[in-house]
């Protein structure tokens, strides 16, 4: 049961994160194109300039999951590192259980109503010629620890595997 929950969960982060990896591509291109039409056309456009924050917004906030997922975060890991791997589970399940869940959930609880006043409104930018798009750039603020709390459940399987294989 551990293991098809874990599954699921892995697969999900897996997907997301390998879907907005090619947003980084295209900011570098719309970015490109910004600087060639400013500099080069005297052009520009606050939609195509917003499109950039909103790439990079999406970037980070959704491949938070994935980033965890492989273990690829930032850890101070002047201890860890020597650990067996039966301490690294517990290190990563307490820290899990009593940091990043709790966390995760202040995140949801705090950021709901935002996202949702947002969509109410159907909130649009405030510069002229913006995109009309701010809900969806809000939905990310309880989206993201949503993904990551998913995560840390795979995570906390993945660390009860290790105990009772050990037994």
């Amino acid at each position: 049961m551990l293991d098809k929950i874990q599954t699921l969960i892995n697969t999900v982060n897996e997907a997301v994160g390998r879907s907005v990896a090619w947003l980084v591509t295209a900011m570098v291109i719309i970015t490109f194109l910004i600087v060639v039409m400013r500099y080069g056309f005297n052009f520009g456009s606050i939609a195509v300039q917003e499109s950039v924050v909103y790439f990079h917004a999406i970037v980070f906030m959704l491949a938070i999951a994935y980033t965890y997922k492989h273990n690829a975060h930032v850890r101070v890991d002047i201890f860890y590192a020597s650990f067996s791997d039966s301490r690294k589970a517990w290190v990563d399940f307490l820290g899990t259980l009593f940091l990043l869940v709790p966390f995760c959930i202040y995140l949801i609880a705090s950021s709901w109503e935002y996202a949702n006043n947002s969509w109410k409104l159907l909130e649009g930018s405030r510069e002229a010629g913006g995109l009309p798009l701010v809900f969806i750039l809000k939905t990310l603020v309880p989206l993201m620890p949503a993904l990551l709390l998913l995560q840390a459940i795979a995570t906390m399987c993945r660390c009860l595997q290790i105990f009772t294989a050990k037994k």
